[in-house]
This record gives structure tokens, sequence and C-alpha cells, in this order.
């Protein structure tokens, strides 16, 4: 397909006028190409964050991003800046500026967002890994969608200096592969050591209240995943891991993304009038009406998940779960049907976000030809080991 159609087909790339980015001759990353989510910073380019205002608002930058001085450093090569939906705040990768990517995993389907531009331009092999970032799932879902795949990291451990902030208490950077060896190179460069360990054969824990709010496809790929990859574990577990409810951790996390979110964004917002598309628009305003005691009460709930979650997973034990709730919706969805689908989601996803853990989502079940993630979920710090440990489920 990419031999027969010109970048500009795949939605994937911002059409920035090319400057020049030098890359060291050699090192760890030598040979991949790499592409970067428009809200970090690349000397000689904008940072656009996928709204019209904020890029004319950006200026040529300077000076790059950490993260991308450091892959830039390793030997890899950057080959452009990928599209994001608005301000980041969204996930299924339609951008009413800009359009949507392509998923070149399956065509006729959404990526997921906000790191659309980044998981179509490796999975149409416009580049071998690209970065995004994962606030509430921007990296996990694209990764299921796309077939590749993805980390959102324990949370702090990848510089987000010279990126446009969301919501810090959840932001992470992340990136995308379509295979392992790939995926571990880029780690070893941007993660340092690891502060956890794990054991050869980790304990296996099955979230069963997340579980059984799965569909029958769903579920039974998911067993059929299972079925092969239990000999990797110790053991198993079955276990309610979303205490004290599945409804009362997503409405915290929604509560206190969006109450960082405006804190972060709507000074900017106010200020220069910013028109933003569907769904971030909504999103925005009921952002700006999250009151403090709202926050401190969601910041509790937080903290007693977070305490119970790590007491259950200790430093033996990894989570099995589906990326995501299914397979990407289809890119003729109403936005209806597509906001249903992010309530889905944040259910699934919001684990991750409120304790710090790391999560690792990897292609390996397919519902009627279209992708769809498992994902393990680690304890902090022990990110590099769990990308190790994938080799054998990937295998």
């Amino acid at each position: 397909m990419t031999a027969t159609l010109p970048r500009s087909a795949f939605r994937a790339f911002v059409p920035y006028p090319d400057a020049a980015v030098p890359h060291a001759p050699h090192g760890p990353l030598a040979g991949l190409t790499f592409a970067v989510k428009d809200i970090f910073d690349v000397a000689g380019y904008p940072t656009g964050c996928g709204n019209p205002h904020l890029l004319a608002l950006s200026g040529i930058k300077t000076a790059h991003a950490p993260v991308v001085d450091a892959l830039l450093r390793a030997g890899a090569t950057f080959v452009g800046k990928t599209y994001t939906e608005e301000l980041a705040f969204s996930m299924t990768g339609k951008n009413a500026h800009f359009g949507t990517p392509l998923n070149g995993a399956a065509p006729d389907r959404v990526c997921g967002g906000s790191s659309s531009g980044s998981a179509s331009a490796v999975s149409n092999r416009l580049a071998d890994f690209a970065l995004g970032t994962d606030t509430g799932g921007s990296v996990r879902a694209p990764a299921s969608h796309c077939g590749l795949i993805g980390l959102r990291p324990t949370h702090a451990r990848v510089s987000l200096d010279g990126c446009m902030p969301l919501a810090p208490g959840f932001d992470t950077c992340g990136w995308f592969a379509r295979d392992l060896d790939t995926f571990a190179r880029v780690g070893d460069v941007l993660l340092g050591d690891d502060t956890a360990t794990l054991p050869a054969k980790p304990d296996l824990i099955l979230p069963s209240d997340l579980l059984e709010e799965l569909d029958a496809p769903v579920a039974d790929a998911f067993a059929a995943v299972l079925a092969r990859v239990k000999p990797q574990f110790a053991g198993v577990t079955d276990a309610r891991i979303m205490a004290p409810s599945i409804d009362a951790l997503s409405s915290a996390f929604r509560h206190l993304q969006g109450y960082d979110a405006w804190r972060s964004l709507g000074a900017t917002i106010d200020e220069h009038d910013l028109q933003l598309g569907p769904g971030v628009k909504e999103r925005i305003a009921w952002s700006r009406e999250i009151t403090d005691a709202q926050r401190d009460a969601a910041e509790r709930v937080r903290a007693a998940f977070r305490d119970a979650l790590l007491t259950r997973v200790g430093t033996t034990g990894v989570i099995a779960m589906p990326t995501m709730p299914d397979t990407a919706p289809r890119v003729s969805d109403t936005d209806e049907a597509l906001d249903a689908y992010r309530s889905r989601a944040i259910r699934m996803l919001c684990a991750s976000g409120l304790s710090g853990c790391p999560q690792l989502s990897l292609p390996l079940m397919r519902i009627d030809g279209a992708p769809l993630g498992f994902s393990l979920v680690g304890p902090p710090g022990s990110d590099r080991a769990l990308i190790a440990f994938a080799r054998g489920l990937m295998d």
C-alpha cells in the first residue's frame, strides 16, 4: 500500500515544510526511522497540538524535547511530526480540523486517539516506531486498534519536558512499534534501569470485575489467548481489583483528568478563544466546572485504589486483560457511538492511570479481521521486565 500511495494519503503526518533534524551516525537505534506526535517540540518545527490557534501561536521551536533528543543521539532518523487529536483530549483519532489518519491494520476503522497519527505512521510502515502520549489511553487504544505494540510507562518514568501538558497527574510518554525487537531497543534508550523486577514466571492476576464487562466475542478471544500463555505464569488468581467499584474509579479518573486539563489549558483557551471541535469542546466545558472539593474526593478514591492495587500486584504479579473493550469503531460510526465507546474504554483503561502502573499492549487478538490488544499490567518500575517477559507471549 505504501508503495502506491503518496505519504499524504495516509493523513498520518502534519504537512510541515521539511527542516533538517540531524541525528548521530551510530548508536543503538541506528537504521531506524521514527515519527513524533505533534505535541512534542522538534527544533525547526512548530508544535501545533492538533489545534489551528495553537499552531499559529507556536512559533518555530529551537530545541528538541529531551525524549526526541535522546532518540536522535541514539542514531534514529526523524521522518516527521504526526497528527494528534485536538489538545490530545480524545480517544477516537478524529480531528475536526485536520481529518482522520488511516489505520494500516483496518482501514475502515479509526486508529484511536489521541496519538492517532503516530499509530497510523507505524501501522502503514511509514516509520519504524513513533512517539505518542498516554493520559487516558492515547497509546494503549491506538496500539490495540492498529495491531501494534504500545506501552503506557510507569508514571513519570519518561521525560515530558518540551511536551504540551494535558493532565500532568496522568500524562505519560509512550511509543509504538510493529515488532518487539524494535520496541525493546527504544525502551532501552528511553526507560533507563528498572526499579522493580519480575520473576521469570510471574503470578497471573485476572481482574474478574473488568472481565465480567466484556462482550462474548472479546471474552472468547481473550480466553483463547489466555489458554495459550498460561504456562508462562507461575499461577493464576481471580481478583476483583476495581475497588470500590468500576463506576467510582472511572468517575474519579474523569474528574481528576478534567481538573488538571482545565488548569493546564484553560487560560490559553479563554485568552485566545480557541475554537474547539465536537467532543473536545464539551469535555473542556465540563472540565471547567470541576470544583476543588470534587477533585479532593476523587483524589481520595485514587489513593485508596492505588494502595490496594499495588498490594495486590506486589513484586511478582502481572494483571492480564484486553486493552480495550472491543475492536476499533468504524470511521463511519456516529459521534454518539464513538463517545459511548470512549466511556466504556475509560472503565478499563483507568486502572493503570490511577495506579501509575505500566501497561503493555500486545497485538495478540483479532476479531472479524480487526486487531485487539492483550495487555499486561505490572508493578511500577517494571517496564523493561514487562517488555522482556512479553517475548515469551509473542512467540
